[in-house]
């Protein structure tokens, strides 16, 4: 069926291999880019183009454990980073909570707008 072919396209094109990294605490309590008070306790995440409100199920390949979070913020800005993670959602997925970088797979579990053209680490999709 239609359905059937979009959701498996979806799930083919809104998936991607990255680098996660976590907030300093020095970030409570500031306002986010989507104007949120940012909280280094809920699960949310930093990317640079996906829109505001966007649920992401990452998953550490490592150990399994994966995590959602929701789009409040742009970010990182360091080249080989692909999302931050609030410390919460950081250290629930780590399989290391000294290290500050993490090897993750990037999943888009909530559509948005189907019928826009969206950008997933400067791929360009019609989904």
């Amino acid at each position: 069926s239609t359905s059937q072919r979009e959701a498996s396209a979806t799930a083919t094109i809104g998936k991607a291999n990255g680098v996660a990294s976590y907030y300093h605490n020095k970030f409570n309590g500031r306002k986010t880019a989507s104007g949120e008070v940012f909280s280094n306790n809920k699960l949310t995440a930093a990317h640079r183009t996906y829109p505001f409100g966007t649920s992401l199920r990452v998953t550490n390949p490592i150990n399994g454990k994966s995590i959602v979070v929701k789009v409040n913020d742009r970010g990182p800005f360091t080249k080989g980073k692909d999302l931050d993670l609030s410390r919460k959602a950081f250290m629930q997925i780590t399989d290391n909570p000294n290290k500050g970088n993490l090897q993750v797979l990037i999943e888009v579990i909530r559509e948005w707008n189907k019928n826009a053209t969206h950008s997933f680490f400067g791929l360009s999709e019609k989904i």
